[in-house]
């Protein structure tokens, strides 16, 4: 995770950090602070935002009213709580691609938008925040309905302004949309004083585009030596992997991690946030790695001899025991972020960089230069995987009683496969991860702060962004229940988002962490007493309630819930104590995995590959005959 020390950006509240260039032909206008933020927003391709009024925020919303009135293009969704809108934001940019917008008051209305940052920065999401403040003149005398939103946001934004003067609330806008779209992207706060949102001044806008920022450049074209050096080592690789992370979502980077990858002969991976990078059908997929990975993909990263980690941060959640993951690789490191290459691993090659732009360099190189790819180099990897993927995979159980969880994930899938998901967190989270096969961006999830609540208003955002497309949630019993007011904002706008509910009556991810490393004492993991009549709840909200009980219902429920026009709520009752398998235990490596078909061979009996040489040896050797490298 970034700290605020590795942010090139000073953390001013007014000072000038940027030159603006306007054209001198504009002419000034008198407007409020108000208006020129909601004009410089327009400016700036905001179609929506999401958000909740409040005292501070008021006259915002006075001039959004006359916008609206005026024909204005931009739209507004009220939410029914702030954190509701901070995740419609956040999935309304990751299913577009574009900056999310939402706005909040002052005090309680700005700290509840809090989570929701946190979610965005955890997982590099660009949106820019808007929250009402207390007028200047009272700031930090503990006035109504004040908090110091600047202060407590400082670790979980990229970058954040106090707008002090009205005359630069166009330039403000400009910098935070340049600042939250480029680079690492990532959340951005603008904090608006209620008098300076009142303010009468004459506005020049800024366009987009038209501001410079001489402590903000972010690298994008990777170092061509190192470039190189990379290209070398994956010619030399006889056990390669791609390792593939949210990076090549960011960039767009999905058709040229498929170039790579075919033209190497090398298998792919993702993490949670990587999925829909790379097409999980292609023969070269090994699916997600990780916790909750595929078995094949543990094992994977833990043989191979090149890592080749694309827009990915090394994360706990995938390295488990940092210092027994991928021991026998060399690593090239390709990010962005210059704070995340080396942070947790040290590259043999470290490429600063946009992922796409890096990858489309070094596919351009090796065409140049005529690399010679030899198809059979990565074979024998490659069977020794598919004997993993027979071997270990990834199970559907049937009980006799009971629809399991996974039953109901792959059902989905099958009937809606384009479908944009959204899920929330817990075991759901990871049955949905294993088993739909999503396309770039229509995976949302919350990967790096796991925020229960996060799949519904996350997906109204998406559907708003996306309104041809089918847009699915799905979600546990006990993450619905955290954000459920809004089937409130689905229904005033008849957003037609379908949740599916996954309710095994408990907090299903604690309850099998309790059982498996707590002595199975289940502390307050029960969620069935006060559990709400979803069908009711539904109802009460004006919108489609169904229940499932029995695989029989399942197909034709499913069905009934695609076809209807608005939006559904499907409550499933499946298998209560259905675990989430693999599973590497706190503690262990990726190729210590728990709850497999079968048991791995031992590790004696594969061969050990020569990182140098590339020769085969004997399990038992030390140093390679070949080369004398130590083994």
């Amino acid at each position: 995770m970034r700290s605020p020390s590795q942010i090139s950006l000073p953390q001013t509240e007014n000072q000038s950090i940027s030159n603006i260039l306007i054209s001198p032909v504009v002419t000034p206008r008198r407007a409020s602070g108000g208006f020129a933020l909601l004009d410089s927003l327009q400016r700036h391709g905001v179609e929506y935002i999401f958000g909740y009024p409040g005292g501070a925020i008021l006259p915002i919303y006075d001039d959004l009213y006359k916008v609206e009135a005026a024909g204005g293009e931009i739209k507004h969704i009220l939410v029914r709580h702030e954190q509701g809108a901070a995740h419609a934001a956040d999935g309304y940019a990751r299913a577009t691609g574009k900056v999310g917008v939402c706005f909040g008051t002052s005090g309680p209305g700005a700290t509840n938008l809090v989570t929701g940052i946190a979610t965005a920065y955890m997982d590099s999401i660009p949106m820019v925040i808007v929250t009402g403040q207390v007028s200047r003149a009272v700031i930090g005398t503990d006035a109504f309905q004040e908090t110091d939103i600047y202060g407590i946001t400082l670790p979980i934004v990229k970058h954040s302004y106090v707008v002090r003067d009205v005359k630069d609330m166009a330039r403000i806008v400009a910098e935070a949309f340049h600042i939250a779209s480029t680079g690492r992207p990532g959340p951005v706060l603008i904090d608006v004083p209620k008098d300076v949102a009142l303010e009468e001044f004459d506005y020049l806008p800024v366009e987009p585009g038209k501001v410079k920022l001489p402590g903000y450049r972010p690298t994008v074209k990777g170092n061509p030596r190192q470039v190189c050096a990379a290209i070398q080592l994956i010619r030399e690789s006889r056990r390669p992997l791609l390792y593939v992370g949210g990076g090549a979502i960011a960039s767009n980077a999905h058709e040229e991690v498929k170039q790579l990858a075919e033209m190497f002969n090398i298998p792919v991976s993702t993490t949670l946030m990587g999925i829909g990078a790379f097409d999980e059908h292609h023969p070269l997929s090994v699916g997600m790695l990780g916790m909750h990975g595929t078995a094949y993909a543990n094992f994977a990263v833990t043989d191979c001899d090149l890592l080749i980690c694309v827009g990915a941060r090394f994360d706990d959640r995938v390295t488990s025991k940092l210092d027994e993951f991928a021991t026998r690789a060399k690593v090239i490191h390709i990010d962005i972020d210059p704070a995340e290459v080396g942070k947790n691993r040290v590259p043999d090659v470290p490429i600063v960089g946009d992922v796409r732009k890096v990858l489309t360099d070094l596919l351009r190189r090796c065409q140049q230069t005529g690399v010679n790819t030899i198809p059979s180099q990565t074979q024998e990897w490659l069977n020794l995987i598919n004997r993993w993927k027979e071997e270990y995979p990834l199970e559907v159980p049937h009980h006799a009683d009971s629809i399991s969880p996974q039953e109901v994930i792959v059902e989905i899938g099958r009937q809606a496969p384009d479908a944009y998901y959204t899920t929330d967190v817990g075991q759901h989270q990871m049955w949905a991860a294993q088993f739909l096969n999503n396309g770039p961006r229509r995976w949302i999830s919350s990967g790096g702060l796991g925020t229960m609540g996060f799949g519904l208003p996350a997906a109204i955002g998406a559907k708003v962004g996306v309104p041809d497309q089918e847009v699915i949630c799905i979600s546990g019993d006990a993450s619905f229940q955290m954000n459920l007011q809004e089937l409130g904002t689905a229904a005033q706008y008849g957003i037609n988002v379908k949740t599916v509910i996954l309710n095994n009556g408990w907090q299903g991810m604690v309850r099998q962490w309790q059982q498996a490393f707590y002595g199975e004492r289940y502390s307050c993991s029960n969620m069935e007493v006060g559990m709400p009549d979803i069908e009711f709840l539904a109802k009460a909200y004006g919108i489609k309630g169904m229940v499932i009980t029995s695989r029989e219902e399942l197909k034709d429920a499913i069905a009934e819930m695609l076809a209807h026009p608005g939006p559904v709520i499907v409550n499933v009752h499946v298998t209560r104590d259905e675990n989430c398998y693999p599973m590497i235990a706190p503690g262990k490596s990726n190729a210590q995995m728990i709850g497999l078909p079968r048991q791995p061979q031992k590790a004696s009996l594969e061969p050990v590959f020569c990182n140098n040489c590339g020769a085969k040896n004997l399990p038992n050797n030390n140093f390679c005959p070949e080369c004398g490298t130590k083994l």
